[in-house]
């Protein structure tokens, strides 16, 4: 949630900021947050103009009843009473107010960072890197040549998953429905030798790990962002009010929620293994086949809470942390940075991965890592106390995948076919217990 002080430092920044992730109406928007605002001060300033007349006049009751001067003494009371009722009025307003404007400014996505590119659509992002092509800084995702060459004798990963009894489609369909596959023998293997190879690598950069629940109140939902903007893309358990997390970021982040923690003590470094649900409402078509978009999958989240001054550091961490996974998984890869049209309501600045998918012949989304600023913050009331003036002031958010693991399964099936058998790269071995998926 966009803080006060960001709009009234800076309003045209804001509104032009607003206007990069193609927010509709960001003028109009951020001035009514201005006028809900000036109407809580007013209400403010006249409550204590009243409350200040009720206590003038309080004080001399006493010395009216004194001079005997009852009448006037009673009448002093009845003003009180008046006033006294006016107070609660103007308290009522101001909480009014104060709502609509909590509730208007969660409705306004973060301000995209002057590094945030222009453009509406995935065709505009940036390729700021890859092991398999030139970048340039106006290498867009539509401009943009990669030396992958494809290899149209490769099976793509739902074919190789029958041929190895690595994963059953249908069964899950069977179970639960479409996008609920079920891994079987060195199908789920892979998956947990993946899930432990994360964690391991995130242990080893220092990561603490986190093993949260995979159910949020509204709270936390509202807390990181998902409500009220993504509240259709949640498996929503309405008995309990309870929601079906989308990715480990919401409970984890969640944890710092109504905190006030240290300096000495950021950044905070967590990573977590979950299973994640998505609806993924409106989905339909050949992306989604296979493991290309699944309700429910599992993925390792590294998560950090850090000061404004440290934080774009942390973020440059974090991007060379999944780059350092996608070179040890042997895979070809590109890094994007997000378009503001392409980018979420959350975030400040973006970066996806994407790996090669040599059998589909198309790109493949395994990461998103993305620095939050403020943002998250004020939502979650999440501050730490400055060490050299004491003065309490909001964290930064950062987080990404670390990585999800069904894009990468598929890809790690479709490039390293052969006709022996699907060859395991070299850092997973120890973790799968074998060279060969056979």
């Amino acid at each position: 949630m966009l803080t006060l002080k960001q709009i009234y430092d800076d309003k045209a920044k804001v509104v032009a900021g607003l206007l990069k992730k193609h927010f509709r109406n960001a003028a109009e928007a951020i001035d009514s947050v201005i006028a809900l605002d000036s109407e809580r001060k007013l209400k403010q300033q006249l409550k204590d103009a009243a409350q200040a007349e009720m206590n003038r006049i309080s004080k001399s009751i006493g010395a009216l009843m004194a001079q005997g001067k009852k009448a006037e003494a009673e009448a002093a009371k009845a003003q009180t009473a008046d006033l006294k009722k006016s107070i609660g009025e103007y308290e009522a307003q101001m909480k009014e107010a104060e709502d609509k404007q909590t509730q208007l400014l969660l409705t306004i996505p973060n301000v995209p960072y002057d590094l945030v590119p222009e453009g509406q659509a995935a065709e505009d992002n940036l390729v700021v890197k890859s092991n398999v092509g030139e970048c340039t800084p106006d290498s867009t995702v539509g401009n943009w040549q990669t030396t992958v060459k494809n290899d149209e004798a490769k099976l793509p990963h739902w074919e190789l998953a029958k041929k190895y009894n690595l994963i059953d489609f249908d069964l899950g369909v069977k179970i639960t429905g479409a996008g609920f596959p079920v891994y079987i023998g060195q199908g789920a293997q892979l998956q947990r030798a993946l899930i432990n190879f994360f964690l391991a690598e995130a242990n080893r950069a220092g990561y603490t790990e986190i093993m949260p629940p995979t159910v949020v109140n509204a709270a936390s939902g509202y807390g990181t962002g998902q409500l009220p903007d993504k509240e259709g893309q949640m498996y929503h358990c309405e008995v309990d009010d309870l929601y079906l997390i989308p990715t480990a970021e919401v409970p984890v982040t969640n944890l710092y929620r109504d905190v006030i923690l240290e300096e000495k003590d950021l950044p905070i470094k967590n990573c977590a293994y979950t299973e994640c649900f998505r609806r993924e409402a409106g989905s339909y078509g050949k992306d989604v086949r296979g493991l290309n978009r699944l309700h429910e999958f599992s993925k390792i989240e590294i998560v950090r809470i850090d000061t404004p001054e440290h934080s774009k550091e942390s973020h440059q961490e974090m991007l060379d942390h999944v780059e350092g996974l996608l070179k040890k998984l042997e895979l070809p890869y590109r890094v994007l940075r997000l378009c503001g049209g392409d980018m979420s309501f959350t975030a400040a600045i973006c970066y996806d991965f994407e790996v090669y998918s040599e059998a589909q012949h198309r790109w493949l989304e395994v990461s998103s890592v993305s620095n939050f600023d403020t943002y998250q913050a004020n939502r979650l009331k999440c501050r730490y106390r400055r060490q050299d003036d004491k003065k309490v002031q909001l964290c930064h958010t950062l987080n990404g995948s670390a990585l999800a693991l069904p894009r990468i399964v598929a890809a790690l099936l479709e490039n390293n076919q052969t006709e022996n058998g699907i060859h395991i790269p070299v850092a997973l071995q120890p973790y799968m217990g074998t060279e060969w998926i056979r």
